[in-house]
């Protein structure tokens, strides 16, 4: 196990069936409770991180909640939420830790590619969240993504032939999350060298917990690679720096008065 550092982990799912899974493309995953990702997490330095919704939560928010609850201030939500949502609801779950909106394009369960745009200048607008994008970076237009205020790619952008379309926005100042690497198709070390290159201010580094659906879980050999690929100033960042600056963990935003706070950059601006 590497000497990494306190890790920030900025990609990780809890299933917690106390409350709805439904059932994506045929797959129901097995429960995944706050204590089993503790167990795994906290071995490798993880100190917080943020919580994703899966496809199969759906826009409940429930099980989001009492996983904040449970996980402690130092670990955010990234929710699912329908188009509809009101701006009250937005506040609230601003307060309790959310910090983003996840439109998850590759495999459904979330706000569909034509609510985009009104639903992330919406929540930029009430809490200064970013939306996450679950997609193949290849099938994306990155002059109309550039366009909203703030974008983070999950998984690398998943594509070999998506990299080069990830690197225009990571220019324009996207994020991007170096999380997954047993479900990619693409070289790890190659992407995370070409978007550090442009910008090691946008990796996040997320162990993806419990990997579900993934050809290979995560391993801790896994944080090796982010090291040994990144060297340790750029590691640093990705595997917690750059993740703290922008999930803000235990800042209400609406309390905190809209803070500019970004992740470390070189080069590029918002989104």
């Amino acid at each position: 196990m590497p000497a990494a550092g306190p890790i920030f982990d900025a990609h990780f799912h809890v299933i917690d069936d106390r409350f709805p899974l439904l059932a994506n493309q045929g797959f129901v995953p097995e429960p995944y409770p706050v204590a089993a990702y503790r167990a795994a997490a906290e071995p490798l330095g993880v100190v917080g991180g943020a919580v994703v919704a899966g496809s199969f939560q759906a826009f409940d928010r429930g099980w989001l909640l009492a996983a904040l609850e449970a996980l402690g201030p130092q670990y955010v939500g990234v929710a699912q939420l329908p188009a509809a949502v009101t701006d009250e609801e937005i506040a609230s779950l601003d307060a309790a830790g959310v910090r983003a909106v996840r439109f998850n394009l590759h495999r459904g369960g979330s706000a569909g590619e034509a609510e985009l745009d009104r639903l992330a200048r919406r929540v930029w607008d009430v809490a200064r969240w970013h939306v996450e994008l679950y997609v193949d970076a290849a099938t994306v237009d990155p002059a109309r993504l550039v366009r909203l205020p703030r974008v983070v790619v999950d998984h690398l952008g998943l594509t070999a032939d998506g990299l080069d379309p990830l690197l225009h926005l990571v220019e324009a100042g996207a994020s991007v999350k170096a999380t997954g690497f047993g479900r990619v198709e693409l070289d790890v070390a190659d992407a995370l060298r070409a978007v550090a290159k442009v910008n090691p201010g946008a990796l996040l580094f997320g162990t993806d917990l419990p990997s579900t659906r993934a050809r290979r879980p995560f391993a801790a050999a896994d944080i090796d690679l982010v090291v040994e690929t990144l060297g340790e100033e750029n590691a640093r960042l990705a595997l917690y720096d750059n993740g703290v600056a922008l999930y803000r963990p235990g800042q209400s935003t609406a309390a905190a008065g809209w803070p500019t706070v970004r992740p470390t950059t070189s080069k590029g601006g918002d989104t």
